[in-house]
């Protein structure tokens, strides 16, 4: 039996409550600054502007897909759309108070804007994470299904399953090798099935049975969802396009592609990286040399080689965390590693290690957001191991990335599965780059050194 779910109805009630948070903060200003905001000379062109930028910021959610989110979506991307659409809204608003004649907005302005921000940031993260509570709970959930299991499917389920707040209850169905169509239908029904998750890298099935499959999941109102396979399919370099009705996949042209984006994030790395080295480095940088010094003997800093932008080689900066050894470019950290030094383990758990890192930014080898830079001898193994692997070079490493600020940090556990899943966040970094993305992922990456990284080894 079908249930009945409710996230239809979310969508409805948070335009009308930041609609009601727009409208209170422009009325409380209002009030504040004329008591007669009602009278027959204000109320017209107050009331008007409140129409305008109400309008406005709806229709902008359209470019922003603030209100599309998805119950899979992370904060990081949630946070990133919401900044964006806020930073557009209230341009919107300082515009609007430059050109128009509305005395309250040329005097206000800054502050109502200031005021705006704030209230909608925490309004609409506490909502986030309210929905998100909801559903470790058990509430709000959506049933679903895998109908393969092969690895891009397990990547998939071992995802839905670790991740509660996303709200999906699997359901595991017999026999997927073994393929029934009446016992698929009533397990549907019996299950109230949503979305049922195939992969493309499933081959148990013939297309005769495939499209039969997909004719009763019409029919039956049960969503299919394919999952394209990690390790052979070049999906993250198509995009789908039309020439009048007809779909073709063209090369994706990536954000960074762009000369304006490009010149856009050099300059915010490299006025990032030079106000870190002088407001922090410079008096950082001595205290943890010398308790570095203090902990045995060997140099501060350990360089080491790295691919970076289009796989050119580059030494990477890192201060150093281990007792000297001959190891250090053969074998990876690992869980307990007696190889790290007692400070080396502070240094990795608060990310301190990587400040040097600024350095190789300045230099034009690395980012400040982007994807980490691998040891030589794991991209070697990996590039042969995992599609679409390749894809990280497209843009310079960075000292944080989207895959760190996500958990999918260290090298402990399933290596190869959290190594597929990072090339996934980076993959989805290098598509999806905004520089307000680089902000969040900026943000998460402080509160993680302040709190310490527990994927950190």
């Amino acid at each position: 039996m079908q249930r009945i779910r409710y996230s239809r109805y979310f969508k409805t009630s948070f335009i009308l409550l930041d609609v009601f948070v727009i409208a209170a903060v422009f009325v409380y200003f209002f009030l504040r600054n004329n008591d007669q905001l009602f009278s027959e000379e204000a109320s017209e062109q107050n009331i008007l502007s409140i129409i305008l930028l109400i309008f406005y910021w709806v229709l902008l959610s359209s470019r922003t897909k603030l209100y599309s989110v998805a119950r899979n979506i992370t904060y990081t991307i949630y946070l990133e759309r919401l900044v964006t659409h806020i930073f557009i809204f209230i341009f919107g608003v300082i515009l609007l108070g430059k050109v128009s004649n509305n005395e309250f907005l040329q005097q206000d302005r800054f502050l109502v804007a200031l005021s705006l921000f704030i209230l909608l940031l925490l309004i609409k993260s506490t909502l986030f994470f309210t929905l998100k509570y909801i559903r470790t709970l058990g509430l709000n959930y959506r049933n679903i299904m895998f109908l393969s299991n092969d690895s891009s499917s397990e990547i998939l389920k071992n995802i839905l399953t670790e991740r509660k707040d996303y709200g999906f209850k699997i359901h595991d169905y017999p026999n997927v090798d073994q393929l029934n169509f009446e016992k698929l239908v009533a397990f549907w029904k019996e299950n109230g099935i949503h979305t049922m998750y195939i992969s493309t890298e499933f081959k148990n099935y013939s297309k005769e049975q495939d499209s039969e499959v997909h004719g009763l999941a019409e029919k039956h109102k049960v969503r299919i969802s394919l999952i394209p396979s990690v390790i052979e399919n070049n999906f993250f370099q198509y995009d789908l396009e039309y020439t009048e009705t007809q779909p073709i996949l063209v090369q994706s042209k990536f954000p960074l592609d762009y000369l304006t984006n490009i010149v856009l994030k050099r300059t915010f790395d490299l006025l990032f990286s030079f106000l870190i080295l002088v407001l922090i480095c410079t008096w950082l940088f001595p205290i943890i040399a010398l308790l570095i010094k203090l902990n045995g003997k060997g140099p501060v800093f350990f360089v080491q080689k790295r691919y970076g932008y289009h796989d050119e080689v580059f030494n990477c900066i890192k201060f150093r965390t281990m007792y000297i050894n001959g190891d250090s470019a053969r074998k990876t950290t690992e869980e307990n590693d007696k190889r790290i030094t007692k400070i080396g383990k502070f240094l990795r758990k608060t990310s301190l290690d990587e400040m040097p890192q600024f350095l190789n930014v300045l230099k034009g080898e690395m980012s400040v957001v982007g994807p980490r830079p691998h040891m030589l001898l794991v991209d070697d193994f990996y590039k042969l191991k995992i599609g679409r692997y390749s894809i990280r070079s497209l843009v310079r490493p960075g000292i944080t990335g989207m895959a760190q600020v996500n958990g999918l940090r260290g090298d402990t556990g399933d290596v190869d599965m959290k190594m597929q899943k990072r090339i996934l966040a980076d993959a989805f970094y290098v598509k999806n780059w905004t520089l307000s993305l680089d902000l969040v992922i900026i943000f998460k990456t402080i509160f993680l050194v302040i709190g310490g990284d527990k994927n950190a080894n």
